[in-house]
């Protein structure tokens, strides 16, 4: 299997994941957000599927690009220019590396860069920065990502709907991060990182 072939396979398992656990989103994000967060990326990754089933990816910069833009252009709220954003920065990254690091980190770039977002405000970046670093190290497990996750729960969010909830935010998982976790586990599953 190739390289690509093992990207591809990643983000089909993402769509079936994200697909299965849309209620849960919703659930999620009912509790600090508009609700709606399982059915906005249900909708994206249907969109993307549907784009990328049974089409051929040569470049890793296409297959990106074309999961970035259907991103965009399908995910309502803030979370379609996020993860679209994150594989639009990862395209570019293709056309010079196909190293897992490389790329993930220009996705989590673009994901800070649309978001203006740290580590500790309680958003998706508080999955991705962790697990990149992981990656970077060579050192991602189902743990890291785990506790990247859980870690949210505590933390009192600064940014998005969810910061209009101030100290109530404390106590919930946010939801962005929760997909995250779901992009990053599939990750693992695939076995993009085994090389």
């Amino acid at each position: 299997m190739d390289k690509t072939e093992k990207w591809i396979n990643w983000i089909t398992h993402f769509t079936e994941v994200i697909i299965e656990h849309k209620d849960d989103l919703n659930g999620l994000d009912s509790a600090i957000g508009d609700g709606d967060h399982g059915s906005n990326m249900d909708r994206g990754v249907k969109a993307v599927k549907e784009k990328i089933d049974g089409a051929d990816y040569d470049e890793l910069t296409d297959l990106f690009k074309d999961i970035g833009m259907r991103l965009v252009s399908k995910v309502g709220g803030a979370s379609g220019p996020l993860y679209g954003s994150a594989f639009i920065s990862m395209a570019k990254a293709a056309k010079e590396s196909q190293e897992p690091a490389v790329l993930l980190e220009a996705g989590l770039e673009g994901v800070v860069k649309r978001g203006k977002a740290d580590p500790g405000e309680k958003t998706m970046v508080d999955v991705w920065h962790p697990v990149v670093n992981s990656v970077k190290e060579g050192s991602l497990t189902q743990s890291v990502i785990d506790d990247a996750l859980e870690s949210t729960k505590e933390m009192k969010a600064t940014k998005g709907r969810a910061s209009y909830l101030g100290e109530r935010s404390i106590g919930h998982i946010d939801p962005g991060a929760q997909s995250s976790a779901y992009l990053f586990t599939t990750l693992l599953e695939a076995g993009v990182l085994d090389d």
